[in-house]
């Protein structure tokens, strides 16, 4: 029993890792012995597991529910570990974290810095991208999140927020009529970023408040690609602050009707209710929003 339950430990590392190579890295095994094993397990049980193929590997229906049960057992095998060995003392293990592109040029990397630093027996495998990851399906412990979140079964913890200015490049502004609310900006162009609502809301310090579609003709998936396009000329854009600052200094944007404010983007941390690193996730989300640790 303890052979087959180290073998299916191998096997959800596997998946959790993406390949057979990734997994022995982390494992610090061969690549070799970690096919062994998990093929052995597959000849132990009568199933397929895993579907092999040169570029991927991709669960079956039954490799699916022997993971999920792996992950139950590997997050209690975790937990009595905590149980005896508080966390207090000297974290240790991993955490996989996804968060978006854009966060890598704003101070959260200063918060990530200072707690791989604080932590050096904690693993930490960061993924970012601006198209949002599904937590449990992609095997995230905890994801940052930007804008407004809905609702769902994840536990969640607002840590920041990040201010948005709109912007044009100087050619671009200058080539349109000058605006004095945001209701001149509906024949503009717009550079769209494809995960937010296409209406963009904008309020005044004496609470005035208008709503804007403008039309569009370009979308993308990427905070930093509204800013190229934007400095290229292509159009007028919603950006946060970080990158609207860096075009001011730069005289490559203008920020337009700058006494009309657009509501911030709420910065989250989300994370699955029954996590099976719940000790290091409550840390890592802790020391995010500075706590006393």
């Amino acid at each position: 029993m303890i052979d087959k339950l180290r073998s299916i430990a191998i096997f959800a590392t596997v998946v959790d890792q993406g390949s057979f190579r990734a997994a022995a890295l982390h494992l610090g095994l061969a690549p070799s012995r970690i096919s062994e094993v998990v093929s052995q397990l597959e000849k132990d049980l009568g199933v397929t597991l895993l579907y092999r193929s040169t570029r991927q590997l991709s669960l079956t229906n039954e490799g699916r529910q022997l993971n999920d049960a792996a992950k139950d057992m590997l997050g209690a095998a975790e937990s009595g570990l905590d149980a005896i060995s508080p966390m207090s003392n000297e974290p240790a293990g991993a955490l996989k974290v996804t968060a978006p592109a854009f966060v890598t040029q704003t101070e959260l990397m200063d918060s990530f810095a200072r707690f791989a630093s604080a932590y050096p027996k904690v693993d930490l495998d960061f993924h970012f991208s601006d198209r949002p990851s599904d937590v449990i399906r992609d095997g995230f412990d905890l994801a940052i999140r930007a804008g407004w979140l809905d609702d769902s079964d994840l536990v969640a913890r607002t840590i920041g927020h990040v201010d948005r200015f709109l912007v044009a490049s100087p050619t671009y502004f200058a080539s349109m009529p000058a605006p004095s609310n945001p209701s001149d900006l509906e024949s503009w162009d717009w550079i769209r970023f494809a995960m937010r609502a296409d209406h963009t809301e904008m309020t005044t310090k004496d609470g005035q408040v208008a709503k804007v579609l403008g039309k569009s003709s370009l979308s993308v998936n990427s905070a930093s690609a509204l800013y190229e396009f934007s400095v290229r000329g292509l159009g007028l854009t919603a950006i946060p602050e970080h990158l609207a600052r860096r075009g001011f200094n730069r005289g490559e944007l203008v920020h337009v009707l700058p006494e009309w404010t657009m509501k911030p983007l709420g910065i989250h941390a989300i994370w699955p209710n029954q996590s099976r690193r719940e000790n290091l996730t409550t840390l890592f989300v802790r020391s995010l929003v500075g706590e006393q640790l």
